[in-house]
């Protein structure tokens, strides 16, 4: 994964900061907690994502994405949100450039 930046695609270079994104909420443990995704949405996502202001909308986005029950969010659940999103903004703009 030490590509160059020149030779990586847009993709790719997404894919990384997806990545680097998340361990900088997460830290070293690689998991996030209900604090953090907040955090993480609120300041990375906030122009796809409503702040999250309720702490109802909170638990309810978290027991939504917390699949194993652990009370945190690892890399495979966070990459179920950024799907999702992904996937709300493709059908509202399918043609974006």
């Amino acid at each position: 994964m030490e590509a160059s930046k020149e030779s990586m695609s847009d993709l790719e270079s997404g894919m990384i900061s997806i990545i680097r994104i998340f361990h900088k909420y997460s830290g070293h443990k690689c998991n996030l907690k209900k604090a953090e995704l907040k955090a993480l949405i609120n300041n990375e996502m906030n122009h796809f994502i409503m702040k999250i202001q309720e702490k109802e909308t909170l638990d309810e986005l978290f027991a939504d994405l917390d699949q194993n029950g652990d009370l945190e969010i690892d890399f495979k659940e966070f990459i179920t949100l950024i799907a999702m999103v992904t996937s709300a903004c493709h059908e509202l703009h399918p043609q974006a450039t």
